[in-house]
């Protein structure tokens, strides 16, 4: 009988990597400042990464990966598999690091606030303090753990679906079947 990998443990490697690349992105704004980039060249470039280029990237290699342990063939259903399986495994991976980066050093999340209050006033000055308070409300709402660790991972799971559709269509080759 044939050793056969699953669609989506193949993909688990490449979700452990795109997630680490994560937390190391995370890590290193921290440590150069996140007041600093906000709005920079450096943080689009990062939103880009981390939403466009990287998901897309591995999703891809696991496919065709997938493709050459398959003896060259990779079905539409489990390039999909690959590419859910991959981002999820991201964004559970940076989900965690995130819980557990809040929990170590709770001031982020008032410096996370702070810096929204700055923007808001910022690119809307003549705001009441009402409107300011609602705004930072709603937020801290959204900051929640409760909130960001599910959003995370079906955001990632959603565009890891979108991606792996776009990768299927080019990637899929099934063999040739005979009547």
């Amino acid at each position: 009988m044939e050793n056969k990998i699953s669609p989506a443990k193949s993909g688990l490697q490449l979700g452990l990597l795109f997630g680490v690349i994560m937390v190391l992105e995370f890590v290193v704004s921290y440590i150069i400042g996140i007041e600093k980039l906000i709005g920079s060249s450096f943080g689009i470039v990062i939103n880009l990464l981390n939403y466009l280029i990287l998901p897309f990237l591995f999703i891809f290699l696991g496919c065709t990966n997938y493709k050459k342990l398959n003896g060259g063939f990779v079905s539409f259903s489990e390039c999909l598999k690959i590419g859910v399986s991959i981002t999820v495994v991201a964004a559970l991976i940076y989900a965690i690091f995130n819980l557990v980066f809040n929990l170590i050093f709770p001031e982020f999340a008032s410096q996370m606030l702070a810096i929204t209050k700055s923007e808001i006033l910022k690119k809307n000055p003549n705001m009441t303090a009402e409107q300011i308070d609602m705004a930072i409300s709603m937020t801290k709402k959204f900051m929640s753990q409760y909130i960001v660790f599910p959003v995370t991972i079906a955001m990632y799971a959603f565009f890891g679906l979108l991606y792996s559709l776009l990768v299927g269509a080019i990637v899929k080759k099934n063999p040739n079947q005979s009547f």
